[in-house]
């Protein structure tokens, strides 16, 4: 995968993790409602960092669909945690391929961080720590 091919598989994941994070915050309140609302930002911040990257490499940034498949229905507060922590499993996966593929050292240390804060988000939904985060 190139430098190009994994941003654009980044920027994919984020336009389908505001998606997703939208969709779980209808079933939440409180306190996951808010830290539902704060993951949104962070999203969307990175999806216009990720822009940002693709376009100052001449390249068109992916457009988000109109909507996504989920791969589970969001009924109860349950199905909205389990949905986010699935989002942030798979994002951990795209940036770990991001990492691999970068070839600048902004890049590669954009994708890191990003790596880190998709862990540190799994942790927030329920997940477990994970030896090598973003390793499929």
């Amino acid at each position: 995968m190139t430098e190009v091919e994994a941003l654009q598989a980044a920027i994919a994941g984020e336009h389908a993790a505001l998606y997703g994070v939208g969709v779980a915050g209808g079933k939440l309140n409180g306190a996951r409602f808010r830290t539902a609302t704060t993951l949104y930002e962070r999203h969307r911040k990175r999806r216009d960092q990720l822009a940002d990257l693709l376009l100052a490499a001449g390249q068109t940034p992916a457009a988000a669909e109109p909507a996504y498949d989920l791969p589970v229905t969001v009924t109860t507060a349950a199905t909205a945690v389990a949905l986010v922590l699935g989002i942030e499993r798979r994002l951990g996966a795209v940036y770990g391929d991001l990492v691999e593929a970068a070839e600048q050292d902004r890049i590669r240390s954009f994708a890191v961080q990003a790596l880190i804060a998709t862990a540190q988000d799994q942790l927030s939904w329920s997940g477990t720590p994970a030896t090598w985060p973003g390793q499929v």
